[in-house]
Formats: C-alpha cells, structure tokens, sequence
C-alpha cells in the first residue's frame, strides 16, 4: 500500500494537467499513488494522458460534475493513509512530499499540514496580500474570513476526511473553504514554510471567476457548520459573528442591485439562526 494518494481532479485542461502529472511523477518521495479524474474532458484530455498510463490510475467520468464530486470519487477509488492534492492548473516543485511527510514523521499527532506556495498570476509572479497569508496551528477563526488551505499544498490523514466527510458537492463554490472548516474546527493545520507549489491562477475557468457574490456559498457552509453541533460556545460565537459579517455585506448588495427578497433573506438569516438555537 502507497504512503500518500495524489488526487488531480480535471476538467478541459490537457496541457496542464499533464504538467500537473509530470511534478508528482519529479517526486523525490516515491512511496505514492496517483489518481486522476477526468471530471468529462471533451479535449484531448484523454491522448495526452496517455504516456502516463502505466503510472496513473486514471478514472474517466462520461460528464461533468464539478470539481467536489471529481476529488470525492478520487479520495473512495485511494487506498493511502495520507491524501494530498493537486489541481490541475497547480503544479508541485520535487520536494513538495518528501519535505511534508518529514515533517510528519517528526511530529506524531499531525493531521494535516500544508507548504507556502508561489502564485503566478497571467504568467506573473505575484506576491500574496497580508490577508492571504497562511497561518499555522489553531487556523479556525481565520479561516472563516475566507479560505488559508490551499488544496494543492496539503496532505491530510484519511482518518479525517472519513470523520469530518468529504467536500460537499451541493456547493458549486467555496467547497474548500467548507471542508477546512470542518477540519480545522478539530485539528491544528501545520504551515511548513516553504513556497513547495507554484498556484496559477487569473483564468475564467477558475470557480471563483466563474461565479460573483462568491460569500453567499461561504454563508451556505458556516450556516451547516454552526448546525451541525460540532463547535464549541467559543467557536459557534466566532463562526455567528462572521455569518453576520458575510450576510450584511451580501445581503446590502442584492438590495443595491434590486434584488430585495433575497438581500433581506440575507440580512435577517444571523438573527433566525440565533433564535432557532434558543431552542
């Protein structure tokens, strides 16, 4: 049995992927398996991966379903007890695992850790803003601003996914930021200070270009979050305040764009999750 599964979902991203493929196989750890799903490619997907596929488990889904379905059917078709990782357009530098699963190895008790990255913005280099800084350990409260874990630089045990369940796939966006509140809520999430990933991004393909008023999906998480029992007080009153953070601003823009049913739906949701918690 491999140490790690390498999970790539893809869709429509042949020469990338391909590199994506080619920066796992550089790998200076070898103990690994790669697993990519090919979320209904109708490019050239299927030919150009074709080199790989000795060295690849390769899964070919017949149509669309979104990246959260594509990385679930990844993580049920693994067998590794540590899962990373790896979007397609992302691409990793040779000691990206090794360096992770030493650190590890030297500090029993990990559960998920994650690299710094570099991010290429439309072929430049660009430096993060101090909001997108990551933090390490305790990373919940942060983390409900907006999402710090990159999927591409973490690993984490599958004893956790089997805990905290895997992406929601009801969510068309934000699906990570959900699933990270999930587990940072119970674990600590180790930042090894290396940039051990190159993050490209800029393109209309990407989810978060693909959809505006990207917070209505992370209200939809906190919302099942704060519901689900898990939270401590202390958390369930960070995560509320958050939730009435998001929902203003949401919710005064529907109303500045005439959409008045669903901005007050919005601006009134902080207040009704309250008071159904009363009871």
């Amino acid at each position: 049995m491999p140490e790690v599964s390498v999970i790539i979902p893809t869709y429509n991203r042949s020469q990338k992927v391909a590199r994506a493929v080619q920066s796992v196989l550089d790998q200076s750890f070898r103990d690994l398996e790669i697993i990519v799903v090919d979320d209904g490619s109708t490019d050239d997907t299927y030919q150009n991966l074709d080199r790989f596929r000795s060295s690849i488990k390769y899964i070919r889904e017949l149509n669309n379903r979104g990246v959260s379905a594509a990385r679930n059917r990844g993580i049920k078709s693994s067998c590794a007890p540590w899962i990373a990782f790896l979007d397609s357009d992302d691409y990793w530098l040779k000691d990206k695992l090794q360096v992770q699963m030493e650190f590890v190895y030297r500090n029993p008790g990990t559960m998920a850790c994650q690299t710094d990255e570099i991010w290429i913005r439309r072929g430049r280099r660009v430096n993060p803003k101090r909001r997108h800084r990551k933090p390490s350990g305790d990373i919940f409260r942060q983390s409900l601003k907006l999402c710090l874990v990159s999927p591409s630089s973490v690993i984490t045990g599958r004893s956790v996914i089997d805990e905290v369940g895997l992406f929601d796939e009801t969510l068309q966006a934000a699906e990570d930021y959900d699933l990270w509140l999930r587990i940072s809520c119970r674990y600590p999430v180790y930042l090894i200070d290396r940039a051990l990933i190159v993050k490209e991004g800029g393109h209309a393909d990407q989810l978060s270009q693909r959809f505006a008023g990207m917070d209505r999906f992370r209200v939809r998480a906190i919302v099942n979050l704060i519901n689900s029992g898990i939270l401590s007080s202390d958390q369930t009153e960070a995560a509320l305040e958050e939730l009435s953070i998001k929902c203003k601003i949401f919710g005064n823009g529907c109303i500045k764009r005439g959409r008045w049913e669903e901005g007050h739906f919005y601006l009134s949701l902080p207040e009704r999750i309250k008071e159904k918690r009363k009871y």
